[in-house]
């Protein structure tokens, strides 16, 4: 495992190049967002997603998110009408994570197998968002939940020690809050709070 040592305000861009260049290679990533550091991998990346699976224990009905940049590129993923536009753009970037109805540019895998959904957002975070610039797409994203463990993990030399053979490129952005997103199902109308967390979204869902 390779670790980079990434500011979190001011990334330096030869390093985000780095992470950029392993996502390319299918490798998987740890890297901060804006509720705490999460797994990463490229949309198509099957090497990638079966180790994010195996390390987190979970099921071929498990519905990742995906991580986008702008609300531009949501539009791509996800089929979004008007009103959901409108509370979209009031409400991003933000650590929510939006349910949208899926669009046919999503594999299969990653949408949710009945409902054909998938989970949306966009972040704050300067590291996330200047490897999302450069990378030019999502990425496909996960909380840093390990099977034996309740609560994200916000130390990264404690992520490094659990996951050092397990994961190919962890960025170290020191310690971060171990907040997790706030769920939104935006097929529904009003839409449903599914999981609060760090983002209050009282307006939205009212």
């Amino acid at each position: 495992m390779q670790t980079l040592y990434i500011h979190p305000d001011n990334p330096q861009p030869r390093l985000i190049g780095q992470v950029v260049d392993a996502l390319n290679k299918d490798e998987l990533i740890v890297y901060p967002t804006d509720t705490s550091y999460a797994f990463g991998c490229k949309i198509g990346s099957k090497n990638a997603i079966e180790k994010l699976r195996l390390i987190r224990q979970l099921d071929d009905k498990h519905q990742f998110t995906l991580l986008c940049r702008d609300l531009s590129e949501i539009a791509t993923y996800a089929t979004v009408d008007n009103q959901q536009f409108k509370l979209l753009k009031a409400n991003t970037p933000a650590p929510i994570t939006y349910i949208l109805e899926a669009t046919k540019d999503v594999p299969k895998k990653l949408s949710h197998p009945k409902k054909k959904t998938i989970g949306i957002r966009v972040p704050e975070n300067p590291i996330a968002q200047m490897i999302l610039e450069n990378m030019g797409e999502p990425i496909l994203t996960s909380s840093l939940i390990l099977p034996d463990t309740p609560l994200t993990l916000d130390d990264p030399f404690e992520i490094e020690d659990k996951l050092a053979n397990q994961i190919d490129l962890m960025i170290n952005a020191g310690i971060l809050t171990t907040k997790l997103t706030t769920i939104v199902d935006m097929t529904q109308c009003p839409p449903e709070l599914i999981r609060q967390g760090a983002a209050d979204v009282t307006e939205l869902i009212s």
